[in-house]
């Protein structure tokens, strides 16, 4: 005798959980434009990769004669899987049992998907809809007890993604309604991607109306909302694209902190020189420039990959590369406040440099920044708190760090644009434009006795302001050693290549000394 019928049974139980809520719940799910978890996997990872633990987990149905009739599987599909060829863990909410919630989960199942991911050094891919909290408020009369949160052995998640945050990389896709603990495991990300009509909140529309807010849920957690306070990083229209968005970001990135970021061929030549940067900033220095065209042209070709960028809008950062090196880049965009960083702006920079010195990143910051935020509403907001904040994030980096400045560097957020107390590359455009305080605003304030002794006032002022400008070139700062280098704008690729080429042995891997990553 063989062991055939039991493997009949399992194949049995094993067709119980891909047919998920049944066939009535699928179709819903179809009807409203959405996967089912088991064709997101499947699209998102490399081909027939995926290897399922725990797929006849769930509640079965026996007969009188303890046969199984039926088995509803927890809705909690996870396992191991390959992306672009790289071991990951991929772990997804089933709608279709019970809208994702607790009720129909077993705990055990998320727990260890974390739990592998930290253990065999694997980024994590959370595929997220419904709570997957304590459960409905039915939960206490099926329980016959109150749920404490974080009560006798309900912590250990939270500790493995605290952790995993500190580990390997993490990604989150919110693709459907996510509210409660489900809203908790899309913003404990590195990466955060949501349909626009996927929808996050901590509590729904239903709960929020108790309140007096009656909204629908776009209203209250659409991706505008979310990815505007920073809550989720990307936005996109189909499944499709978050899936090869989750692809691309973890393309930069090691598994985990115990390895380095991998380094691609490259066709693109280091030394290619674009004509165009000679006339990016423009010499009005009131005047705007988009700075996106000049990220693509001193990067690798196509290389530039934007994160958050709906919010703390005055500062630009993805990941690229530079001769297939992976590095992280921050930019001042001018369009928004000329660059100043607003108190978003700080926390924008806090998350993505702790995200480099994490996973071994060097940082290349092209930089136009007049200051941080004035004015009532940047006070109210505590810019100044955040701004010190920024600081000593930047501060706190031992990854190498290149910096060139496109135009302005002023005031303290001027500061901040390398690690204080330790060699970094810098270079300095000849558009470059520093002090302490802007001279606009300033002149007459302080020339105020000159000014109004002159019987033209506005010729004095305009004498002082060409007198000035001449001692704030930048030529003056390089003859006194106050700045290392002023450079051609069309030598930037070619030194930037050449930073990422010298930083590549500098780079080492395994968990950054005192450094916290947040999510």
């Amino acid at each position: 005798m063989n062991w055939k019928p039991e493997l009949d049974e399992l194949a049995r139980r094993q067709a119980f959980a891909r047919e998920m809520g049944g066939v009535d719940k699928v179709k819903r799910q179809h009807d409203q434009g959405r996967l089912t978890v088991r064709e997101r996997i499947d699209r998102l990872i490399d081909k027939g990769s995926f290897h399922e633990i725990g797929a006849v987990s769930g509640i079965g149905e026996y007969d009188s004669g303890g046969d199984l009739k039926k088995l509803t599987p927890a809705n909690c599909v996870f396992g191991r899987a390959r992306v672009d060829g790289r071991t990951v863990v991929v772990v997804g909410d089933d709608f279709t049992v019970r809208g994702g919630s607790a009720d129909a989960s077993i705990s055990a199942k998320p727990l260890m998907a974390e739990e592998m991911a930290h253990d065999f050094r694997l980024p994590i891919i959370r595929i997220i809809e419904g709570s997957g909290g304590g459960g409905s408020v039915k939960t206490i009369e099926t329980k016959g007890a109150a749920n404490l949160p974080g009560g006798i052995g309900g912590t250990r998640w939270y500790r493995f993604t605290t952790e995993n945050l500190s580990c390997v990389p993490v990604v989150a896709l919110g693709l459907g309604s996510v509210a409660g603990l489900g809203a908790a495991r899309l913003a404990a990300s590195h990466y955060s991607i949501m349909t626009r009509k996927s929808a996050m909140f901590v509590a729904g529309p239903p709960v929020v109306k108790a309140l007096g807010q009656d909204l629908s849920k776009e209203e209250l957690g659409g991706a505008d909302i979310q990815t505007r306070a920073g809550a989720v990083d990307h936005a996109v229209d189909t499944e499709e694209e978050a899936f090869a968005c989750a692809r691309r970001f973890l393309s930069y990135l090691p598994s985990s902190v115990h390895e380095l970021p991998p380094t691609l061929p490259c066709a693109d030549n280091p030394e290619r020189s674009d004509e165009a940067l000679m006339n990016a900033v423009p010499r009005n220095r009131k005047q705007v420039y988009k700075v996106r065209p000049i990220i693509e042209s001193v990067v690798d070709r196509g290389s530039f990959f934007e994160v958050a960028k709906s919010f703390g809008k005055p500062v630009i950062v993805g990941l690229a590369r530079l001769e297939g090196r992976a590095v992280m880049l921050l930019a001042s965009d001018s369009f928004h406040y000329g660059g100043s960083w607003t108190a978003d702006a700080c926390q924008k920079v806090v998350r993505w440099v702790d995200f480099a010195e994490t996973f071994h990143l060097p940082i290349v910051y092209l930089m136009d920044c007049p200051g941080f935020m004035i004015g009532l509403e940047a006070e109210k907001a505590a810019t100044i708190r955040h701004g010190v904040r920024a600081m000593a994030a930047v501060n706190q980096t031992t990854v190498p760090w290149c910096t060139v400045i496109l135009r302005n560097a002023f005031g303290v957020a001027g500061v901040v644009h390398q690690p204080a107390d330790r060699f970094s590359i810098r270079y300095a455009w000849p558009s470059a434009y520093w002090g302490s305080l802007p001279l606009e605003g300033g002149i007459e304030a302080a020339y105020r006795a000159d000014i109004d002794a002159a019987e033209d006032k506005a010729a004095k002022l305009k004498e002082i302001e060409e007198r000035l400008n001449k001692l704030r070139s930048p030529f003056r700062s390089a003859e006194k050693f106050w700045v290392e280098e002023i450079i051609d704008p069309r030598k930037t690729r070619s030194l930037l290549c050449e930073f990422a080429r010298l930083a590549e042995p500098l780079r080492k891997a395994g968990p950054p000394e005192n450094m916290t990553i947040r999510p």
